[in-house]
């Protein structure tokens, strides 16, 4: 073996305090791989994005050979001088008898010269090896051109049988380093191309979707917008009412059969905390004692000979309080809060328990429902509805709640389903005819009635039915206004609608009422009833 006494030594200039040297053998010469090629056999050695431990397992080596080997591979050169004092030329074939190829660096230590004949031929090795290293790299840039150089197939002959002979491939002529490694650089530049393509394809269909969002959550606002300026804009009316219209609780006696309550919402002139008793026969209102605050946008559920009046808001904040109302002693009462603040929520009583069904914030829209047990004093959730409904309605019929259309953060909602307790789940029952958001539900004869509201775009006049026998919505006569945020009674087996918005700057001052092979009828006006953002309840307690 022969031992460089000038190694590990800066440009070999010193002589080594480290002469131990390890023997080597190069059995292939291999193209390098870029870190990109390489990084994916070696990933579980990576302990930060661009440094890796060393120490390869099995595995890992042979994917690495495996790489290696399917680039390009030149046999080591064999122009590498020899240790000797006289030097053989590079052409000239290997005797039979000579000593294996890796072995041709190896000179026994007490054959090399001492003092100034040691350093000239030191010197002269140096000088061979740079040559040496020269024609290697002339080798690498040209391909093999067969037997134009002589006697250098012998050579290349005496390295195949001395390695034990490597694949025929080897000995196929090789295209340039330099080709391989444009075209690599090529194939690399194209997939990162893609990759950029692919990333840019994405990222404008999440833009597209977004701003298909924007624009409806826009116009979303836009129409929030119009309803809170009709509210405010609205040419003020006087404050009076004909006496024969309004009179003192003390002078006037309606007939509660025929009448419902009216609580809350706004006039055009201010948010209202009223509670008033409305009769439809008489065409009539009679004042009550009010909330202990101002109140739309909520829900009202009569359970156990009381109102319940939950969620909602003043036109700034929502609620998340409650209270009851006693129609006999006429008075309120505070009640457990619901466990989130909403407003636009319906609500429904089943099974001696009220429901609060879906709502929203003015950020979030609502899948939630909660429930009030009356024993236990606390409202607790239950199983969410399938879809986030803000503004919908929803009313209980023989033990089943029903919830249909409203907001669900992206489009108004054409879709209802249905809470059996039974089950303990939600279902889906066939979609209505028209999307559907601060519209009304009522049940009358044994069916389902989609009351207005907006769809979108417009409020709406337009009318349905669902048959839960038949299982299927059909299109009913429509209302003499469109209307929505009004609210919807049934009395006398007639459908009452009251109030609401038409659209723009109208607040609807109108009563209508519907009644099965009549039709639609508008009532005389009443100006009490001249409100939007309201709740009400049938009067049916004895």
């Amino acid at each position: 073996m022969y031992i460089d006494p000038y190694g590990w030594t800066t440009d070999g200039l010193e002589r080594t305090q480290y002469p131990a040297q390890v023997q080597i053998r190069v059995q292939l010469q291999c193209q390098p791989l870029s870190e990109d090629k390489f990084r994916q056999a070696i990933a579980d050695n990576y302990y930060n994005h661009n440094h890796f431990w060393f120490e390869l397992d099995h595995g890992q080596t042979a994917k690495l050979i495996s790489l290696l080997s399917s680039s390009l591979a030149i046999a080591p050169s064999n122009s590498v001088p020899q240790n000797t004092h006289q030097w053989s030329p590079v052409s000239q074939p290997l005797p039979s008898h000579e000593t294996p190829w890796d072995d041709r660096y190896i000179q026994p230590l007490d054959t090399r010269k001492d003092g100034k004949e040691e350093k000239q031929d030191e010197k002269n090795i140096i000088v061979q090896k740079l040559k040496a290293l020269y024609c290697e790299s002339q080798d690498l840039s040209l391909p093999n051109k067969g037997n134009d150089t002589p006697g250098l197939n012998n050579t290349e002959k005496g390295y195949v049988e001395a390695s034990g002979g490597l694949n025929k491939k080897e000995e196929s002529p090789i295209p340039p380093f330099e080709y391989q490694y444009n075209i690599a650089q090529l194939v690399q530049e194209v997939n990162e191309l893609t990759n950029f393509k692919k990333k840019q394809t994405d990222k404008n269909c999440y833009l597209e979707q977004k701003l298909i969002e924007a624009e409806m959550e826009i116009q979303h606002l836009r129409d929030r917008c119009a309803l809170l300026e009709s509210a405010c804009n609205i040419t003020n009316h006087p404050t009076h009412v004909e006496q024969t219209q309004m009179k003192s609780t003390v002078e006037l006696h309606l007939d509660p059969k025929d009448s419902l309550f009216l609580i809350g919402g706004f006039d055009g002139n201010s948010w209202l905390e009223t509670m008033d008793l409305y009769s439809t026969s008489q065409n009539m209102i009679k004042s009550l004692k009010p909330m202990s605050s101002v109140r739309s946008y909520a829900s009202a559920v009569w359970l156990n000979g009381e109102i319940y009046v939950f969620g909602g808001g003043n036109g700034y904040v929502w609620y998340d309080t409650v209270e009851s109302y006693n129609p006999v002693h006429d008075s309120w009462a505070s009640c457990p809060s619901l466990n989130k603040k909403k407003g636009s929520l319906s609500g429904a009583a089943l099974n001696n328990k009220i429901f609060a069904v879906g709502g929203g914030n003015g950020v979030d829209c609502f899948s939630d429902v909660e429930m009030l047990d009356l024993d236990i004093g606390r409202w607790i959730p239950t199983r969410s509805m399938l879809d986030k409904r803000f503004a919908l309605a929803s009313v209980e019929h023989d033990g089943v709640l029903y919830a249909t259309g409203g907001y669900d953060g992206n489009d108004y909602l054409k879709s209802a389903e249905r809470f059996d307790p039974r089950e303990h789940s939600w279902t889906k029952i066939p979609n209505m005819n028209t999307k559907r958001g601060c519209h009304s539900l009522v049940v009358l004869n044994e069916k389902l009635y989609a009351l207005g509201g907006f769809d979108g775009e417009e409020m709406v006049p337009s009318v349905e039915m669902f048959d839960p026998r038949l299982g299927a919505w059909t299109v009913g006569k429509p209302m003499n206004h469109p209307r929505g945020y009004s609210a919807a009674v049934v009395v006398n087996e007639s459908i009452y609608m009251v109030g609401g918005i038409k659209g723009g700057e109208n607040i609807v001052d109108t009563v209508e009422n519907y009644k099965e092979g009549r039709g639609w009828q508008e009532t005389s006006t009443v100006a009490a009833v001249k409100r939007c953002f309201l709740s009400a309840i049938a009067c049916n307690h004895e």
